[in-house]
C-alpha cells in the first residue's frame, strides 16, 4: 500500500537526483494567509465534519459508533439515543440504515422493497462534500419496490435496464441514509422486515459479472473530535483527493493550494514556524465564529424559532460556502426542504435563551399542528452539545404518532410541557424532558405539505410553529 506521503516524497528524491522541479510558489502574508485559512475553514467544515463520521462508521471499529465496512448496508432496529455521539442533532424518530459506499471501482445498486403506503421511508444521498444529491422514498419514487444505481464523479458507463434512476456523487465516497418510520415501540418488529428488504450492492454484482479490479487500498488518518481542531487542515487536505474540485470550487482551491493544502499536498500543522502557526489558528477561529453566527442567524426568525431550508445539493449551495457550513454545524445531513424542515431554536417567544433552569410550555391551537404529508416531532438536545439527552423517561422528543396516548386541552390544542423535572403525573403524558442547562430545540416536518397552510417555502409559509413560552409555574 502507497500512500500519497510516499508518492510525494518519491518525487521529491527524483527532483532532487536531476529531474527539473518546478519554481516554489511564495506563501502569501501574514494576514492574506489568515484569510485564506478563514475561508478554507468555512470551505472544509463540512467535508471534515463527514470526513468524522465516515471513519467512526466505516473505518474505526473500535470507535462505539461502527456500522459496517464500505459498501455494506448496516441495519439499526432502534432508535438514536444519548449515547449516539457521532452525529450532531441526531433524528431520533426513525430507525436508521446506512451504507458509505466507496464509489471508486464502481457503481452501487441500492434496492428497497416494496413498503406501505402509510409507512413513510426515505433513502437520502449525501456525498463527501454533504450535497443531497438524491433521494429514493415515499415521497421521491413511491412505494413500489425498485432498483436504483449510485455512481462515482468519472463514471460513464451503461445503465442496466433494471435500473430505475441514475444518482451521481461529485465526491468518491457517499453515504445512503434510510430513515424507516417506527409507529410506536411496538412496531419495531415490522420495521425490521422493511429492513430486511434493503440491499446495497456492486454494480458488477448485481449484473451478476465479473468485478473489476478493487480501488487501492488507503490508510485513513485517525481522527477525533479533538484531533480535529488541532489538525484541521491536515484531515481537509486529506479528504480533498477524493473530491474533484467543480468549477465553482476553483478559486477557493488555489488559496488553499497557496497554504500547502489540497490534493498533492501533505500539510502538517505541527511542522509549520510559530507564525505559519498563529495565521492558521487565528483564520480558523474567526471561521469558526463566522459559522456559527450564521447557525444563529439562518433563515427567518418567527416565534423565536428559525426556519431556513439551509441543506440541498449542489446547485442549492452555488457556492455559498458559508451556509453550507452552517448547515453541517446545524444539523449535519440534514434533509433538502421538500424532504424534511427543521425549525430549531436556542430562545423562547421573548428572545431570552433556553434553560433547563426553567420551565416552559409549546402549544398548538387545535387547528394548527405541524401541516405534514408524513409526521412531525419536536427533539430536545443539549444546548452545548446537539447531542440527546439523558433523562429519567428515555424520552428525547415527543412526535404524531405519540398523539393518541396525549392530553388535550379543553378547547382541542395541545400543550408540551418543556422542563427539566416532571410537570406531575397528570401532565407526564405531554412532558419533553430537558437538560439542567441550555436547551437546543429542533421541530422536525417530514414531507411538509406544499398547500396551505405550510411551512413552504421556508421562512414565508403560511404555517407558523408555536412559540416556546416560560411557564409561571
Amino acid at each position: 500500500m502507497i500512500t500519497k506521503r510516499q508518492l510525494l516524497a518519491g518525487a521529491a528524491l527524483a527532483a532532487s537526483a536531476g529531474m527539473p522541479a518546478r519554481p516554489a510558489v511564495s506563501r502569501p502574508g501574514f494576514f492574506a494567509a489568515r484569510d485564506i485559512a478563514e475561508a478554507g475553514f468555512i470551505y472544509g467544515l463540512p467535508i471534515v465534519m463527514n470526513y468524522g463520521v465516515m471513519y467512526d462508521f466505516a473505518v474505526d471499529k473500535t470507535s462505539g459508533q461502527y456500522k459496517a465496512p464500505f459498501n455494506v448496508l448496516s441495519n439499526e432496529a432502534s432508535v438514536f439515543t444519548y449515547k449516539d455521539t457521532a452525529v450532531v442533532t441526531p433524528n431520533s424518530d426513525t430507525p436508521y440504515s446506512f451504507v458509505l459506499m466507496d464509489l471508486r471501482a464502481e457503481p452501487q445498486v441500492i434496492s428497497v422493497p416494496a413498503i406501505e403506503r402509510q409507512r413513510y421511508y426515505s433513502v437520502q444521498l449525501c456525498d463527501s462534500n454533504t450535497y443531497n444529491f438524491g433521494y429514493i422514498g415515499t415521497r421521491a419514487t413511491g412505494t413500489n419496490a425498485g432498483d436504483y444505481l449510485v455512481i462515482g464523479p468519472g463514471w460513464n458507463g451503461p445503465v442496466p435496464s433494471g435500473v430505475g434512476k441514475v444518482f451521481r456523487s461529485s465526491t468518491q465516497f457517499a453515504a445512503a441514509i434510510f430513515r424507516t418510520q417506527l409507529f410506536d415501540p411496538g412496531d419495531i418488529d415490522n420495521v425490521r422486515k422493511v429492513q430486511a428488504g434493503y440491499r446495497s450492492q456492486a454494480l458488477s454484482a448485481y449484473l451478476k459479472q465479473p468485478a473489476p479490479p478493487p480501488a487501492p487500498e488507503i490508510a485513513f488518518p485517525k481522527i477525533t473530535k479533538d484531533l480535529a481542531k488541532r489538525n484541521f487542515f491536515e484531515y481537509l487536505d486529506f479528504a480533498l483527493q477524493f473530491a474533484p474540485a467543480a468549477p465553482n470550487e476553483t478559486e477557493i482551491r488555489a488559496q488553499l493550494a497557496s497554504i500547502g493544502v489540497g490534493p498533492g499536498k501533505t500539510f502538517n500543522f505541527s511542522d509549520l514556524p510559530l507564525k505559519q502557526k498563529l495565521e492558521i489558528g487565528l483564520g480558523m477561529r474567526q471561521g469558526r465564529n463566522k459559522v456559527l453566527a450564521a447557525v444563529d442567524k439562518a433563515g427567518t426568525a418567527v416565534n423565536g424559532w428559525n426556519i431556513s431550508g439551509l441543506f440541498g445539493d449542489s446547485a442549492h449551495y452555488n457556492g455559498d460556502w458559508l451556509m453550507r457550513a452552517a448547515a453541517a454545524q446545524g444539523g449535519i445531513y440534514g434533509n433538502s426542504p421538500d424532504e424534511a424542515m427543521y425549525p430549531f431554536t436556542r430562545r423562547d417567544s421573548t428572545g431570552r435563551t433556553l434553560d433547563g433552569k426553567n420551565a416552559y410550555t409549546i402549544t398548538f391551537p387545535a387547528d394548527g399542528l405541524p401541516p405534514v404529508n408524513a409526521f412531525w416531532s419536536v427533539t430536545m438536545y443539549d444546548g452545548r452539545t446537539q447531542l440527546l439527552v439523558k433523562n429519567p423517561i428515555d424520552r428525547y422528543l415527543i412526535n404524531s404518532p405519540m398523539l393518541p396516548a396525549m392530553k388535550k386541552n379543553a378547547d382541542g390544542s395541545l400543550t408540551l410541557y418543556v422542563r427539566h423535572s416532571s410537570p406531575g403525573p397528570d401532565r407526564e403524558a405531554n412532558w419533553l424532558p430537558a437538560p439542567a442547562g441550555p436547551i437546543y430545540l429542533v421541530l422536525r416536518l417530514y414531507w411538509p405539505k406544499e398547500t396551505p397552510p405550510s411551512i413552504l417555502p421556508p421562512g414565508k409559509g403560511s404555517w407558523q410553529p408555536p412559540g416556546v413560552v416560560l411557564a409561571s409555574h
